[in-house]
């Protein structure tokens, strides 16, 4: 078994305790408020500019060109995301200027960053893949045809394209991370983060 799905298995009970959360729930159904979905966007929109600066310094510290190539096409990803964030900003009258980033969204954010900046490739990588592997899981274990208004949202993450970028980074943490104390604690604390920030978008 490959280390990414190693970690993957590893901390399947927050993965199922992120499926089981009442905002990821509301999401699933379209129950969700249309208030507490305007703040978890412009407060995604705000972590999503942090992870692809994550992305552009295991860019910087990347030694061959495929990885550099992956991680410039993985920088694209976030690009569509955002895109996907402004659009819902434009049609629901969202304000995206001036986010104050929630103690929730600044403890994953401040996490991601410190990992890039001090923890090596492999580190970095390890605090990135949940994310990505988390959402793809998300946007296939929920039904579009009942998720009402979040419908695109869950269209979005259910797509065969991202599931690609899903695999690719995961693909990149398998080539350069090594199973080793620091790999795993980051990959927990990210998915421990990720079950916070939907948490905190609910309680906001």
């Amino acid at each position: 078994m490959s280390l990414s799905n190693q970690l993957w298995s590893a901390n399947g009970d927050l993965a199922a305790a992120a499926l089981a959360h009442p905002f990821v729930r509301g999401l699933g159904d379209g129950s969700l408020d249309r208030e507490v979905f305007a703040g978890y966007v412009a407060q995604d929109a705000f972590f999503l500019e942090s992870f692809a600066r994550a992305y552009a310094l295991a860019l910087a510290r990347s030694t061959d060109t495929p990885t550099l190539i992956a991680l410039a096409g993985l920088i694209s990803g976030v690009a569509d995301e955002l895109g996907l964030h402004n659009s819902y900003a434009a049609r629901w009258g969202i304000d995206m200027a001036g986010v104050e980033p929630s103690p929730a969204t600044l403890a994953y954010t401040d996490f991601l960053l410190a990992s890039a900046a001090t923890g090596g490739l492999g580190v970095t990588l390890s605090a990135m893949t949940p994310c990505m592997r988390l959402y793809a899981w998300l946007g296939t274990s929920l039904d579009a045809e009942v998720a009402g208004p979040y419908a695109e949202w869950v269209q979005t993450y259910s797509d065969p394209g991202f599931e690609s970028l899903a695999s690719q980074l995961e693909g990149l943490l398998d080539q350069h991370a090594d199973d080793h104390a620091a790999v795993r604690q980051a990959y927990r604390r990210a998915m421990t983060l990720e079950v916070a920030f939907f948490e905190s978008a609910l309680s906001r």
